[in-house]
């Protein structure tokens, strides 16, 4: 039986790799540092046997340390690298014995102070070395991105991307815009999808706009291109992460095995290249 894999995660040590966006106000759940070990009593009491750990800032830096981090349950890191400059140096320079680790690349494009980021001609040349590498790229919009992510994407179809979050379906105030935006985008077969970044919405009780998003994700991607993820430890802000893991299984509980296994271990195996 495959491991079931969580395909979002975070891991911080603000000594090194600061995180200036938490709010020790409104954030006090995660206003601390988490590391392997956190993140393995985490994975116990959720029953995940390993997680993709993805970047939290834009920095070379951040991402060595993550890939240097020894634990057996980390299955993977999306890392980050200046998709502005040469990408294949920037990936060669990795350290050899960490470098297999790294499965995929993400930018912070929803906080960029450049609304055309992922259209820069610069990009799209980096975007077509990571395909030439076969690493993917995760995608973290804004629900009202998504039109120029499915642009982006269907320029790129050597390239597998990953829409973080149901394209940040959780901050939309415009479903029927969000739905259309995320239609889109799912309509190119190189793109697949997170069900994560929801906890917030168990939390507040909105458990019928869940229900309805979800669907339209299962509809619009289907379950071999799903994947579960706790978006963990800012699962904490919400429900958190096993509580969210809990819901996850009554919301995909009508499907098939082999449809609930895509989505707990399948799909992000086979997108990130994990192995059984």
């Amino acid at each position: 039986m495959s491991r079931s894999i969580d395909a979002h995660v975070h891991l911080w040590n603000r000594a090194t790799d600061p995180q200036p966006w938490i709010d020790p106000a409104t954030m006090a759940a995660i206003d601390r540092d988490f590391a392997p070990a956190d993140l393995e009593r985490m994975l116990d009491a959720t029953g995940v046997d390993a997680a993709v750990v993805v970047q939290s800032s834009n920095s070379a830096a951040e991402t060595r340390r993550l890939l240097a981090h020894p634990s057996s349950r980390i299955a993977g890191v999306v890392g980050w690298a200046d998709l502005t400059a040469d990408v294949a140096e920037q990936l060669d320079e990795l350290d050899p014995s960490a470098r297999g680790r790294l499965v995929g690349i993400r930018h912070l494009v929803h906080v960029d102070p450049d609304p055309a980021w992922l259209e820069r001609p610069d990009v799209g040349t980096a975007l077509k070395q990571l395909g030439a590498r076969d690493l993917g790229f995760d995608l973290v919009v804004r629900w009202w991105q998504l039109p120029r992510a499915a642009t982006v994407v269907a320029a790129h179809p050597g390239v597998r991307f990953v829409a973080d979050h149901l394209g940040g379906v959780a901050e939309s105030d415009d479903d029927a815009g969000w739905e259309t935006g995320l239609r889109e985008l799912a309509a190119q077969p190189n793109v697949f999808a997170k069900i994560s970044g929801l906890a917030g919405l168990v939390s507040g009780g909105d458990g019928a706009r869940l229900r309805r998003v979800t669907g339209v994700a299962l509809d619009a991607f289907g379950p071999e291109r799903l994947m579960y993820g706790s978006d963990w430890p800012l699962a904490e802000l919400g429900a958190g992460a096993v509580a969210w893991r809990r819901v996850v299984d009554e919301l995909i509980a009508e499907l098939s095995p082999a449809e609930r296994q895509a989505i707990m271990s399948g799909t992000a195996s086979a997108v990130y290249g994990l192995g059984a």
